[in-house]
């Protein structure tokens, strides 16, 4: 039976997974044009599956070199010999354990580079066997090479790929014989390689892969791939899920990030279905609700229950891009008031920081604005700067000592009390501050006093297109339910008839009846609490800060 997998590569026989050949097809054509080109998105993004999955594409009319740098030692490529040498067993690898069919004197004469002193190697000779080896084949040669990563700080890789773009030049002007294509595939750029290595302007300007074509296929896994996907897994185990609208829910979270796409539905097929799940394991505050069958755990619900999971472990890929974000400290000042204070940041094509952080997949042009990358990452942003925060402890250990109180009776969230203890508190603790330091923290307030009353069992997140100065949706998911709160600053009645419309407009598409308003207001003569009220047929409950 099939399973879905989050580490290494993907095995069509062996894992479930998203159809790749549109993909596949789209990066054939590059290699049938005789590209040279570059493959970098960011860490279990699916660039070893595709590789994989194209190099079966190809083998049929290319003799295809699949190399992987991951395993190659600095020591091992330090030095120009060091590197010919490694290379050309990397070769002998793939005729020796795969069949590559490699000519017997190629075969020979890398045997020999494998063999002599690392002094007595010079690439260029390395290059001239390549190319008489290309002379002999009865296939177009293509070269991929996957995580490139390994070599890139290494001024020997950059005189490979000068000499890869040489050969590539000379095939096209004078029809030297050269590689067909070559495909680098990382998370780095390697078009911008010599600004890591070298920090004269020149260099900077003069990248030794300055040949690759543009790269433009989306790498991300649509809806309508995971709908194909959760459809053969459906034929396998018949949950009776709609497979639409759950392809729809994990695209939403995911923004099509193949790992975290297969992170939810490997933690909904493995962790959260039990036949008989004990009382304990539904009510206890830290551990993931349990399903009593894979049909209940397919749901919108057991949705959720797999992204707080994911919110709550630790794993490399958000190690790896929390640690990337501590090394751009302005940006990270700049992530924090786009996600707590609804500013907005323009998309700088050539503002390192910003391309550092695309690189890792951590954000996204969005409309030439910079955004966080998917609903996930923001989720995660936000439990970060809410703990890093010091400066509202005194809010949050208020909402940490009351929190058994703001549960009903049957177990769901009293969002009113919620809301009336902040106001409370809130005034209590920072009654002598200005307008201006309410209007920039008061919504990073009222999230970092909720954070420790649904920590363990629910999770939040924020509407992307109501998060500005003016409006911010929080959105709670909480045992299966959600709650809408609209979070503004106060500017006037006007301004609160038009916010009671919208959070009814809101309610109407999540389907709810009942919703929350929490206003900031600077008005002296405001009366602090909360209130309900009735819209059309909707009930809000609004609370004044």
């Amino acid at each position: 039976m099939k399973r879905f997998n989050t580490t290494a590569v993907c095995i069509p026989s062996k894992h479930y997974m998203v159809d790749l050949s549109e993909r596949v097809s789209e990066i054939e054509k590059l290699v049938v044009e005789g590209k040279y080109l570059t493959i970098n998105c960011a860490r279990q993004y699916g660039k070893t599956t595709t590789l994989r999955a194209l190099q079966e594409t190809l083998q049929s009319k290319y003799t295809v070199l699949s190399l992987s740098f991951e395993g190659v030692t600095k020591a091992g490529s330090q030095t120009e010999g060091e590197f010919v040498q490694t290379f050309s067993r990397l070769i002998l690898d793939q005729n020796e354990f795969f069949g590559i069919d490699i000519p017997s004197k190629t075969l020979e004469t890398l045997e020999g580079y494998s063999e002599q002193e690392p002094e007595k190697l010079k690439m260029d000779t390395l290059f001239r066997t390549f190319r008489r080896w290309i002379a002999r084949s009865k296939n177009p040669v293509v070269l991929i090479i996957d995580e490139v990563d390994s070599a890139t700080n290494n001024q020997v890789f950059l005189d490979f790929l000068g000499l890869l773009r040489d050969g590539y030049i000379a095939r096209e002007s004078n029809n030297v014989p050269a590689f067909q294509s070559v495909i680098l595939a990382g998370v780095t750029d390697v078009r911008h390689l010599q600004s890591k290595i070298r920090n004269d302007d020149q260099h900077k300007l003069n990248s030794p892969w300055n040949i690759a074509a543009d790269f433009d296929i989306d790498m991300s896994l649509s809806k309508a791939g995971i709908k194909g996907m959760l459809d053969e897994y459906e034929a396998d185990h018949h949950t009776g899920m709609d497979t639409g609208a759950i392809a729809a829910q994990i695209r939403d979270y995911t923004n099509g990030y193949p790992f975290l796409v297969s992170r939810i539905c490997e933690l909904i097929d493995t962790r959260l279905a039990a036949s008989r799940p004990s009382d304990a394991a539904r009510t206890s505050k830290q551990s993931p609700v349990l399903f009593n069958s894979l049909s209940e755990a397919w749901t919108s619900y057991g949705i959720d229950e797999a992204v707080r999971w994911i919110l709550s472990e630790e794993n490399t890929l958000f190690e790896s891009l929390m640690g990337k974000l501590e090394n751009a400290p302005h940006l990270k000042s700049q992530l924090r008031k786009i996600l707590l204070r609804g500013e907005t940041i323009a998309h700088m094509p050539d503002d390192e920081e910003q391309k550092q952080l695309r690189m890792y997949g951590f954000i996204v042009n969005n409309h030439n604005t910079v955004a966080v990358a998917n609903r996930i990452f923001e989720m995660r942003l936000y439990q970060y700067f809410i703990g890093e925060s010091s400066s509202n402890d005194e809010l949050r250990q208020a909402a940490a000592a009351s929190r058994s109180i703001f549960l009903s009776e049957d177990g769901w969230l009293d969002i009113p009390k919620i809301m009336a203890h902040f106001i409370t508190e809130h005034n209590r603790i920072h009654k002598d501050q200005t307008r201006r330091f309410l209007e920039e923290e008061g919504r990073e307030r009222f999230l970092t006093y909720l954070a420790p009353i649904i920590n363990g069992t629910g999770t939040y997140s924020i509407e992307e297109q109501t998060r500005d100065h003016r409006r911010m949706d929080l959105v709670i998911h909480y045992l299966g339910r959600r709650y809408i709160i609209e979070m503004k600053i106060w500017r006037g009645e006007r301004y609160k008839t038009e916010g009671e419309k919208q959070i009814s407009d809101y309610l109407n598409y999540w389907g709810l009846d009942t919703g929350y308003l929490l206003s900031f207001s600077f008005n002296r003569n405001k009366k602090p609490g909360v209130e309900r009220i009735r819209v059309g047929s909707k009930v809000l409950f609004e609370g004044i800060v």
